[in-house]
């Protein structure tokens, strides 16, 4: 039998003593010995933060995502090693997809996030200057840095893959190294993928540790710096968020514990309605994608009264046709759970629901279990599952009890205040789902019922042709929950790289923030331009570089113009009455002439190295111009992001954010804006991708 190494300090090592044996999903076979003891456990913590943390914190955030990019193209390279091993588990071609390609693909997101929002920089602006003071030279803004610390990912059996990638996306991204501890009984998927990860030689030595096996003492040796996640049952999470080192260090824990979700049937929809086939799948699909080992499955199904005879009937029909079995067969649709003991603990919570009055529809026993091609198989499989409750409003137990598998219990209601009041005794929840025609409908059930969950998909007929559907966590949207479900939150874009990162608040000078942000602020010091700034390649413009325009008057000829040439006629532009008794109380120009006219002051019109003109940004109008004003424009370069030449043909560019003050004659600003421009780049840097 082998034995699964951990990957810790730099070194492949397996542990001696106190171990535990990972089993084939489908056969039963014994395949893997796993132990961690004797292992340096708490020197892996001072090795991630000392090698991984010092080269991550050192890389900017593009040059992080670049990484990142190319770690996942070797991951798709190598994919079909990693789908192997993943029927061990028990998983169909479609579950290790969703697992594999689906975690790659995060990582992919979130290297294109960062490509295009985050600065080349170690440190991240993260808003507008904020001033503290009358004259605005006591200013403000927050910051995030990295932490030197080290995270530790305490992952579930159900997504090896997945449930790594897309954590370790967003904490790779804030700078910060990672520890990963898998569950066992999937370990060795987990493994694999590190194993390829570290074997291409793409990330800094330290950046990412693997423990097979258990996590003895490590939490008495996190520090306040560090970060732990935690997917898995809420007692296991509950537990861990009390451990005295946590509380006493104040360490960053985020959980996300499995949730009963669930899925409601508007009153609207009928049999005869395209709403009733797209509920019908996705409740099928959700009880048997991964054989339901998902913690955003629908377990409650809640239905209006009258439709309970025609919902059961189509879903038994459904259920009927999923062909169970050893995942290799091309017939079968839903394959094993992890290991026998995940079959006798959905065994148990199965019982218990029919203890409490659940009546089986379908499955609910081994007995009626039925394997595609007649094989009798030592794997851990365990019928779809259907139960039926009679009495949901008082039956406590159907909202309080998951069986982790293809189980999924029915539930009716009487009008929707009382699918709303079923929906909420879930007590916080991972997700849940809306399927309605009506608007109003989801209106009411929506405004209800979101603050118990952490993501809602509201489906229709014509959503429900794109939808990626109720149990798929996207990278850009926030997954975790309340209550149940954890209180924690992952993925949602950017907003999980801001869980690794220190947040501060800065204060002191525009020109001080100015420097410290790699970013000119207004009110800071500028460099006045001896030559004009459209005349200059990328790198040769310096951040704060300022030109101040020549001066232009406006008249009431520019505004009958602007108004011809526009069509926009207001009447606070061409009515001389109305405008007297506007707010203006006399015409005034157009502020989209303003914006022209200052485009015409401060553009250099030559052929030169300003490519192209890439947006407008943040755009306000601050005062009126009215005929007689004069306006002139300070131009000032904020920031710089140079682009990535993704081919020898690409014109090297970068971007440049140009800080735009329109002034009128007595320098009060009359419209304040950034543009962006595209700037050609001296020299080119491309790389042939990994």
């Amino acid at each position: 039998m082998q034995q699964l190494t951990s990957y810790l300090c730099g070194t492949w090592a397996y542990g001696q003593g106190n171990t535990r044996t990972i089993h084939h999903a489908v056969s039963g076979e014994a395949l893997y010995q796993v132990s961690s003891e004797g292992l340096p456990l708490a020197g892996s913590l001072e090795y991630a933060r000392e090698k991984g943390g010092k080269a991550l914190a050192a890389m900017t955030f593009q040059q992080r995502a670049k990484m990142m990019k190319a770690v996942a193209k070797h991951l798709l390279a190598n994919k079909e090693a990693l789908y192997a091993i993943s029927t061990e588990t028990g998983a169909t071609r479609a579950d290790s997809w969703v697992d594999i390609e689906g975690g790659v693909a995060t990582l992919f997101a979130y290297a294109g996030l960062a490509g295009r929002e985050l600065p080349d920089d170690t440190l991240w602006p993260e808003d507008e200057m904020i001033p503290l003071s009358k004259q605005s030279q006591f200013v403000a803004r927050h910051v995030l840095t990295s932490r030197p610390g080290v995270a530790l990912h305490i992952n579930a059996f159900n997504f090896p893959c997945w449930g790594m990638l897309e954590k370790l996306a967003p904490t790779w991204m804030a700078g910060m190294p990672a520890v990963i501890k898998p569950a066992t009984a999937s370990a060795q998927l987990t493994q694999a993928m590190v194993k390829m990860i570290t074997d291409s030689g793409l990330v800094p030595e330290g950046a990412l540790q693997l423990i097979c096996g258990g996590i003895g003492d490590l939490f008495d040796h996190l520090d306040y710096q560090d970060a732990v996640t935690f997917t898995g049952s809420a007692q296991t999470g509950q537990k861990l968020r009390a451990h005295p080192r946590l509380i006493e260090k104040s360490i960053s824990f985020t959980m996300e514990a499995d949730s009963l979700n669930c899925c409601i049937l508007g009153e609207d929809v009928t049999p005869d309605m395209p709403e009733f086939g797209v509920f019908i799948k996705e409740v099928v699909r959700e009880m048997t994608v991964k054989a339901g080992q998902k913690c955003t499955a629908i377990r409650r199904i809640i239905v209006p009264a009258n439709q309970m005879e025609a919902v059961k009937q189509a879903l038994l029909k459904r259920l009927a046709g999923v062909t169970v079995g050893d995942p290799s067969l091309s017939e079968v649709r839903m394959g094993a759970l992890i290991n026998v003991e995940q079959r006798d603990e959905v065994q148990a919570r199965v019982n218990e629901l029919r203890k409490s009055g659940c009546e089986v529809l379908c499955g609910g026993s081994l007995d009626k279990l039925v394997l595609a091609g007649n094989r009798n198989s030592n794997g851990a499989f365990y019928p779809p599952t259907l139960l039926y409750c009679a009495d949901p409003v008082t039956n406590q137990v159907v909202h309080g009890t998951e069986a982790f598998g293809p189980v999924a219990t029915l539930m009716a209601y009487q009008d929707t205040e009382q699918a709303i009041a079923l929906a909420m005794m879930g007590q916080g929840s991972l997700v849940g789902s809306l399927v309605t025609a009506d608007e109003q409908i989801a209106l009411q059930v929506i405004r209800a019922t979101a603050c118990a969950h952490g993501r809602m998909l509201v489906l229709d007929e014509a959503a429900s042709a794109e939808s990626t559907g109720h149990g798929s966590p996207l990278p850009m949207l926030v997954h975790g929950g309340p209550g149940r479900a954890g209180g924690g939150e992952e993925l949602g874009g950017l907003r999980a790289v801001k869980h690794y990162m220190q947040r501060t608040a800065i204060q002191g000078s525009p020109s001080m923030l100015a420097v410290i942000g790699r970013e000119w602020v207004r009110g800071a010091k500028v460099q006045e331009a001896l030559i004009h700034p459209f005349r200059k390649y990328f790198e040769q413009i310096a951040i704060g570089e300022s030109l101040l325009t020549a001066r232009r008057t406006v008249t009431e000829a520019d505004i009958v113009n602007f108004a011809c040439l526009s069509g926009d006629h207001f009447y606070a532009h061409m009515d001389k009455i109305g405008a007297a008794e506007s707010l203006f109380g006399e015409r005034v120009a157009h502020g989209y002439f303003v914006v022209s006219a200052a485009a015409g002051l401060f553009v250099d019109s030559a052929v030169g190295p300003v490519l192209a003109n890439y947006g407008m940004e943040n755009l306000r109008f601050i005062e009126p111009v009215k005929i007689g004003d004069t306006i002139q424009v300070r131009l000032t370069c904020k920031k710089k992001v140079k682009k990535v030449q993704k081919t020898p043909e690409d014109k090297p560019h970068g971007v440049v954010i140009w800080d735009v003050q329109v002034l009128n004659q007595e320098q009060q600003p009359v419209a304040l804006y950034s543009i962006l421009t595209l700037v050609a780049r001296q020299q080119g840097d491309f790389v042939a991708s990994v």
